[in-house]
């Protein structure tokens, strides 16, 4: 074959694409293991994150093993349906912390997209199948004799998804941590959704009834129970993580009505509905839609 003729140039790219490509495949297989280890634990870290911020003396830092952790804090872990019905428990690795079962966030984006349709379903019995297929995620945990209820919520933001995870008391709505990850917003802007002074904001706040349970605006919210403040310069980012919480909280009221503690065993504090109204819109120097 004529190695300076075109047929010998095509040939020759279509075998280094192929070969390339496939050992590139290979690479990818051999890592997926690894991979989806890595999205375990670090799942892990934020549901244990935010339950261990319901004590100041329970810590995650770098040399921390989450998965013993986990394996020693965890009570239960389950799926609960719109209803509020436990519809299948989740592996907690007592025995095995390498057999730990926690959903991934492609697990909650399929949650997330029944939520929407759930929302936007005009027909009740459309409407009830899916509130009957949801699978939403609930993790029990145990820290130092108080019990903590752990539950995330996922949405899109501004550039890209975002999610977090939510620890609530026993009596299902005040918020004794928080934390949040995204995968493409802002630097500096609504990428410190994932910070803490941030999602410190929410410890000491509560879900509330209603058709707005929680939220996430502009202006000062230090005295209303249902609301934390807008990152300032992020209101874009900052009302849909508000609206990705509420969506979220509103499915998983019928969980933890059944489950929270007596009412006798609760605050007297009645639960403000639809407290806050902050200003919907995106101000000046905020994130800008492109």
């Amino acid at each position: 074959m004529n190695t300076n003729g075109n047929t010998y140039t095509v040939i020759y790219s279509v075998v280094l694409v192929v070969l390339v490509a496939a050992i590139l495949a290979f690479v990818a297989m051999g890592l997926q293991d690894k991979q989806n280890e890595n999205i375990k634990i670090e799942t892990i870290t934020k549901v244990l994150t935010a339950a261990a911020q319901a004590d100041e003396n329970v810590s995650i830092d770098e040399n921390t093993d989450v998965l013993e952790m986990y394996t020693e804090h965890i009570i239960d872990a389950f799926e609960v349906d719109g209803n509020g019905e436990v519809k299948g428990h989740l592996e907690l690795g007592k025995d095995d912390p390498r057999k730990i079962k926690v959903p991934s966030t492609a697990d909650l984006k399929k949650q997330n997209d029944i939520l929407k349709k759930i929302a936007d379903a005009k027909d009740e019995a459309g409407k009830t199948s899916l509130l009957e297929s949801l699978r939403l995620p609930v993790f029990i945990f145990n820290i130092n004799g108080k019990t903590i209820t752990v539950i995330p919520c996922y949405g899109a933001g501004l550039w890209g998804p975002i999610w977090g995870y939510i620890a609530l008391d026993d009596d299902g709505r005040t918020i004794e941590g928080a934390i949040f990850d995204h995968k493409g917003e802002t630097p500096g802007l609504g990428a410190k959704i994932a910070e803490a002074p941030f999602y410190n904001s929410f410890i000491g706040k509560s879900l509330g009834e209603g058709e707005t349970v929680f939220a996430v605006e502009k202006g000062k919210h230090d005295g209303i129970p249902d609301c934390v403040d807008a990152i300032s310069g992020a209101t874009i980012t900052s009302q849909a993580l508000g609206k990705s919480i509420n969506l979220w909280a509103k499915y998983y009221q019928p969980y933890l009505a059944k489950a929270a503690a007596p009412v006798s065993e609760v605050s007297d504090t009645p639960v403000q509905d639809n407290a806050c109204t902050g200003n919907q819109a995106a101000a000046e120097g905020d994130e800008t839609v492109k």
